[in-house]
């Protein structure tokens, strides 16, 4: 059970090898918004996204036999490259299993990090089966994306560095946009603000069609996503919300909060212009909800969780919206 201690714990492992990402925020990015909002920078962390501190918690809590057996996950990206990573600086062989549609960039870094990776199909063949399979034969440890406390412990280290920095700047009320996926950053944030600044809460943010999260918050029953593809969020599209992260967020979390494709490729021009930060699509909703959800206060954060984009797919939110 993921909690504040284990969070700290976590913290203290990952002190040197992640980093404290900053706080940012930009006048005219409050003016095009109507209110002010701060963004908590993930997009700058190791390997691009938050991920790198699940990993690394993941990783360096195992024993020294199953690091030197290996490791294993699955991911569209940002988790495998989170793994693999800390996986390389602790020694211990990483097989990730990515997608065959993932983003070509997040393939070959998580190559260039040192992983076997291994593709499948998402919307024909199960991922949770292959990799099971791969990690019996291999005897290798299962790192989940989300569903798995040291995980969540690892990503909740931002929510730790994030109360820290808006009591700096006399923020103590305020919603928190999270980009979600399974649900493992936004629980791990909500249970470190839970503990350190009550009045900062976690919203979910989620792509149009995808939204599993913000539909299971609102019934108290866990959703199912009707396809596993068709949005450019690849980073977010899960098929449910997770068995350790639903619970926390059903009693710790507000509302969900559902943007289009159009409005993150638009948050993410609008960060590039006034923040000069560049974020992937997955990693603008967060943005995209601060920016263009309502009824919302006069202050919000949002966390921006990757910035590992296609070319392709910057320039055209840029060509687009810029």
């Amino acid at each position: 059970m993921t909690d504040i201690a284990l969070i700290e714990a976590a913290a203290a492992r990952m002190a040197g090898h992640v980093r404290r990402t900053p706080l940012l925020n930009a006048p005219l990015l409050d003016k095009a918004a109507g209110r002010r909002i701060f963004v908590k920078a993930e997009c700058l962390q190791v390997t691009g996204s938050f991920k790198a501190r699940g990993g690394w918690s993941a990783v360096s809590a195992l024993s020294p036999e199953a690091r030197k057996r290996g490791v294993i996950a699955y991911s569209s990206g940002n988790h495998a490259q989170g793994v693999a990573h800390a996986a390389a600086r602790h020694g211990a062989p990483c097989v990730i299993l990515m997608p065959s549609d993932a983003p070509q960039v997040k393939i070959a870094n998580t190559r260039g990090y040192g992983a076997e990776v291994v593709l499948y199909d998402r919307a024909t063949e199960d991922r949770d089966a292959i990799g099971a399979r791969i990690a019996s034969e291999r005897s290798l440890t299962l790192i989940k994306p989300y569903d798995d406390p040291q995980v969540i412990a690892g990503q909740g280290t931002v929510g730790l560095e994030l109360a820290e920095q808006a009591q700096e700047a006399g923020i103590t009320q305020a919603p928190v946009f999270v980009c979600c996926g399974g649900g493992g950053l936004s629980s791990g944030i909500a249970l470190a603000l839970a503990a350190r600044v009550p009045g900062l809460k976690v919203r979910t943010a989620e792509p149009q069609g995808f939204d599993d999260m913000a539909r299971s918050l609102a019934t108290g029953q866990r959703a199912r996503n009707p396809a596993l593809s068709g949005s450019i969020c690849d980073a977010i599209l899960t098929p449910t919300p997770g068995d350790l992260t639903l619970p926390i967020l059903s009693r710790l979390a507000g509302p969900g909060a559902v943007i289009t494709d159009d409005q993150a490729l638009r948050a993410m021009a609008l960060a590039f212009t006034h923040l000069r930060m560049v974020l992937e699509p997955g990693g603008a909703v967060a943005l995209a909800a601060a920016l263009f959800a309502a009824d919302l206060p006069d202050t919000v954060i949002a966390v921006a969780t990757g910035g590992n984009v296609d070319p392709a797919t910057f320039a055209t939110a840029l060509d687009r919206f810029a």
